[in-house]
């Protein structure tokens, strides 16, 4: 699929942004490998999407019992070796949600010149980070009727899991009225 990717091009862009995605693919009898997902509130498979654009790049089943981020660090390196052998300037950005920001995929991507925009999970020492531009957002959503988002940028580091802080930037958002 990659290689289709690739050929689809006259020439080498100077950045292309892989988005990963992992979604729950629900079952309805007693297939191997099925799992109980909360989230999902099913038993389902969590396959592995990567995709640029309206190209899947790949698709890997994976059992919903394990992490959504498992293999994805294998499976971007392949797909980044894949594309550099072809074009070996193109900037490479890899954008997922707070399933994707684990150290392995994250010291990959340091280590071999990939950048990455992984959304965080809401907590309360990050909600604690934005309270300012959460109060500046609520303020100007309720006087101009619309949504609004500010953003602060400032370095994070997880309490267990990331070995370091990492650059971080972070929305405060209000929806306007309802």
């Amino acid at each position: 699929m990659v290689d289709l990717f690739l050929e689809a091009h006259d020439c080498a862009p100077s950045e292309i942004i892989l988005d990963l995605d992992a979604t729950g693919d629900p079952v309805h009898g007693e297939q191997e490998g099925r799992s109980f997902h909360g989230y999902y509130d099913c038993y389902c498979y969590l396959p592995l999407y990567v995709f640029c654009g309206r190209h899947l790049l790949d698709a890997k089943l994976g059992r919903a019992s394990r992490d959504a981020a498992d293999g994805a660090a294998e499976t971007v390196a392949r797909i980044v070796a894949q594309i550099r052998r072809r074009w070996p300037k193109v900037r490479i950005l890899l954008r997922a949600d707070s399933g994707f920001a684990r150290e392995e995929l994250m010291a990959w991507c340091e280590a071999n010149g990939a950048h990455f925009l992984f959304g965080p999970a809401q907590n309360a020492r990050l909600v604690a980070m934005i309270a300012d531009e959460l109060a500046q957002a609520e303020a100007k959503s309720w006087r101009t009727g619309k949504p609004t988002r500010y953003f602060k940028e400032f370095h994070w580091q997880t309490r267990r899991s990331w070995s370091r802080e990492r650059r971080h930037r972070q929305g405060g958002v209000h929806r306007g009225r309802s």
